[in-house]
């Protein structure tokens, strides 16, 4: 984790009468494809309390500085049933979430902070229905189509080991590895 000094400074650019206010902001590297860490199998939280809450801040303030709509555990090298997210509504987190009900489909474009400046067209389900727990361990349910439905997938697909690239048609995730090795982003991996 990164520590980065964050400073208020004066609007005006003259010197203010008021000191200037500077704090400490956890900023976590988002670990990009390959990294095994993004394939690595995640384990349960059962411990909800003040390390979790701070983990969950740092996880939004990583998320909005990217920027994102929805950022998982592993992305940021932690193997935990967890993500964070927001779609625009305010944000939410869902702590061992799991998918309970899926309906139709959407084709849509789709992107992902794990595969950075890359976006592909293909069908999910147009609808989707996750249930885990809250910050306090209280369950919890969330349900949406289109964009919230496919976030819900998109990050407990991430939990699951699973990258977007794994999501795509074969003859476009060739396509998107050869792409992604040219511009030297994937190494010998892949």
């Amino acid at each position: 984790m990164l520590i980065r000094l964050i400073c208020d400074e004066d609007p005006s650019g003259l010197a203010a009468a008021e000191p200037v206010v500077c704090r400490l902001m956890p900023i976590y590297p988002i670990r990009v494809f390959p990294d095994p860490v993004l394939r690595a199998a995640t384990t349960p939280i059962t411990e909800f309390g003040p390390e979790l809450a701070r983990l969950v801040d740092d996880m939004l303030e990583t998320m909005y500085e990217a920027p994102g709509v929805g950022l998982a555990g592993p992305q940021i090298g932690i193997a935990k049933q967890l993500f964070v997210a927001d779609v625009g509504d305010g944000p939410f987190i869902m702590v061992n979430p799991e998918i309970v009900e899926t309906s139709g489909k959407w084709k849509f474009e789709e992107g992902c902070l794990s595969v950075p400046g890359r976006w592909w067209e293909f069908s999910r389900p147009a609808f989707a229905r996750a249930r885990g727990l809250d910050i306090d361990g209280k369950p919890i349910e969330y349900a949406g189509d289109e964009l919230m439905g496919r976030l819900l997938q998109h990050e407990i697909d991430h939990l699951h080991g699973m990258v977007l690239l794994e999501r795509l048609p074969k003859r476009v995730r060739k396509e998107a590895l050869k792409e992604i090795r040219e511009a030297g982003q994937l190494g010998g991996h892949g």
